[in-house]
């Protein structure tokens, strides 16, 4: 049984496939996880690589239960809001040390996938296959560990009500394909409104005391981080301060991109930013953008990367 399998990510295209190959689910908004169990040990594995039992100990003691010696349960990690919708910023604060109205114990686990099964590598098998094995382990669940179910559905027909109920977006997969590791073309994702993760190369002061008035962001380019504009919008009074602390305290000696900007605050690029926005300008900066939460950058695949032009989306 392998220790760690880099996960299969979606490609980012602007609209739902058509035909009878494809198989739709919601796309969850929150930690990408492995569920690795053996006999004696539980581990939840980021997409990262990173080793966060603890963090998810009630899905981990959930899956000890599942009945089977050995797996690998691919799926995310979520809390959900009182509409029913995953939120990312709700599951930031539930696994984070500040007190937050919601409990570790109300994370969800959904799973989407099954990798390994009792002895036995599935990851060659096509993705119906897959799915009929793990469908009876957690089919009906209604805890920590819970089936992301198929929507048997025209692929347009879904995305217009997914965006219509608020939600991220959905999740294409191509029913006949093995699960192969990286970004590929036979797992796809539709957004309502694009989400993406920039780096933090800075601030500009607000006019309010301690603040922040933008956060200059940067996206991934080959090795180098590109300049893609700023965000003033998306927090509380309270969460610019802290956002403030958190960058005084990683000063950069030079700029991390080319920029000149008078006042600017330059940091080191540690920290990332989930931004929501709706395109791309023609100068290719960020259209709309909107802060929706911070973390630490786990590795450069956490940051949206720039091919050779950022795509332009269409606006819901």
């Amino acid at each position: 049984m392998p220790r760690r399998v880099e996960p299969c990510v979606a490609s980012l295209v602007d609209n739902p496939p058509k035909g009878p190959d494809w198989a739709f689910e919601v796309k969850w908004d929150g930690y990408r996880l492995a569920v690795h169990v053996e006999p004696g040990e539980v581990r939840a594995i980021t997409r990262g690589g990173y080793d966060w039992t603890k963090k998810f100990g009630t899905i981990a003691a959930e899956a000890r239960g599942l009945g089977h010696a050995s797996m690998i349960l691919d799926g995310e990690a979520v809390v959900l809001d009182e509409q029913g919708r995953s939120d990312f910023g709700l599951l930031q604060r539930a696994v984070g040390k500040k007190p937050s109205l919601h409990e570790p114990s109300e994370i969800i686990f959904y799973a989407f996938d099954l990798l390994y099964l009792d002895g036995r590598d599935l990851r060659s098998l096509p993705l119906s296959e897959r799915r009929r094995l793990l469908e009876p382990i957690v089919a009906g669940r209604t805890d920590a560990i819970r089936l992301s179910e198929e929507v048997h559905a025209d692929g347009a027909e879904f995305f217009r009500a997914a965006c219509e109920l608020g939600l991220e977006g959905i999740i294409a997969k191509r029913r006949d394909k093995p699960y192969h590791s990286g970004r590929r073309p036979e797992w796809l994702k539709i957004k309502c409104a694009r989400r993406d993760w920039f780096v933090i190369v800075g601030y500009e002061p607000s006019t309010m005391p301690g603040a922040i008035g933008r956060l200059l962001l940067a996206a991934r380019k080959g090795d180098d981080l590109i300049y893609v504009g700023g965000c003033g919008t998306g927090w509380s009074n309270q969460e610019s301060v802290a956002l403030r602390e958190l960058l005084n305290a990683i000063p950069a000696e030079r700029p991390p991109v080319g920029l000149k900007r008078k006042g600017a605050v330059f940091a080191r690029p540690l920290l990332i930013a989930e931004v929501e926005y709706r395109a791309w300008t023609q100068d290719g900066k960020l259209r709309h953008p909107s802060f929706k939460g911070v973390r630490e950058m786990e590795g450069p695949s956490d940051v949206y990367e720039i091919n050779a032009q950022p795509a332009r989306t269409a606006v819901q």
